[in-house]
């Protein structure tokens, strides 16, 4: 017990280190519970249709209502789920699939390292936007897809960080002492390469949540996000018609999506100066 309270207590030393981790953590911890409490303070579903249509912000409907009657309010919070989800789900396959890659790059060398850096710039150089596009548009617009997509196509940053950690842990004097007394190639890569690299590789992930989220945003935007889930995008592409006469649709979807993206970027942010010590030192 004494030791998770020393761990959290370090915790919150750390955050309070760092005003941009620490505001961004705020502001997350501010949208999580507001989803948690979503169920408590919400009257309507955010599915429900009613006759009161494009209803300006009253007592009843606070954010207003949208074209078919649904509650702005409602949909803006349940929104919110399916953007952290999408966000979070994507940037850890990113996460994943790119410090695996990059570590077996960085650690072998050679040949093994020149193809796979070649298969990265290939990947950076294709326009991941419009690709993400096409795949949609073949196989589905599900939520699942998306994700999937999104976790897919943004994993070469995560490649290139990883490779360079991997190349200059390597010549470390524990990792060629590990070599040295026969330990296999794979159990120095997960017990030592990637444990010892994977600081960059946090606060970068942290900062593709917010991509993430702007990517699935654009994409309901554009007619393509799944339409069984509530989406700040697709309110967006709905409230977009009622521009004139009900701006309140557009405006409180889109600063929900500001203040989520913020908050992420805010934290990744600030993660990069914790767990960098040269950016901590220039910091102080």
């Amino acid at each position: 017990m004494n030791n998770i309270k020393n761990k959290f207590k370090k915790a919150l030393k750390t955050i309070n280190s760092n005003s941009q981790l620490k505001w961004g953590c705020i502001l997350l911890c501010f949208i999580i519970i507001m989803i948690i409490i979503t169920p408590f303070i919400t009257k309507y579903s955010p599915y429900e249709i009613s006759c009161d249509m494009l209803l300006p912000p009253n007592p009843d409907n606070i954010l207003g209502t949208d074209g078919l009657g649904k509650d702005v309010f409602s949909m803006i919070l349940y929104g919110a789920r399916t953007s952290i989800t999408i966000g979070l789900i994507s940037a850890l396959i990113s996460g994943v699939i790119g410090t695996f890659i990059g570590g077996i790059a960085g650690f072998v060398g050679g040949k093994v390292d020149a193809v796979i850096s070649e298969i990265i710039n290939i990947f950076l150089m294709i326009p991941t936007f419009f690709l993400i596009l096409m795949i949609v548009a073949i196989f589905g617009s599900s939520m699942f897809n998306v994700m999937l997509v999104l976790g897919l196509t943004s994993w070469p940053s995560n490649a290139r960080l990883m490779r360079v950690e991997a190349l200059s842990l390597k010549e470390r004097t524990f990792v060629k002492s590990s070599i040295a007394i026969g330990e296999s190639n794979w159990k120095i890569l997960f017990n030592y390469i990637i444990p010892n690299g994977i600081y960059p590789i946090i606060s970068n992930t942290t900062l593709s949540i917010s991509g993430a989220i702007l990517t699935e945003a654009s994409l309901s935007f554009l007619g393509l996000g799944d339409p069984n889930i509530v989406s700040w995008g697709q309110m967006i592409f709905d409230g977009k018609s009622y521009m004139a006469t009900a701006p309140w649709i557009t405006t409180f979807s889109g600063l929900a999506i500001l203040i989520l993206v913020v908050s992420f970027y805010l934290i990744g942010d600030g993660l990069n100066v914790v767990l960098n010590p040269k950016l901590k030192n220039v910091n102080k």
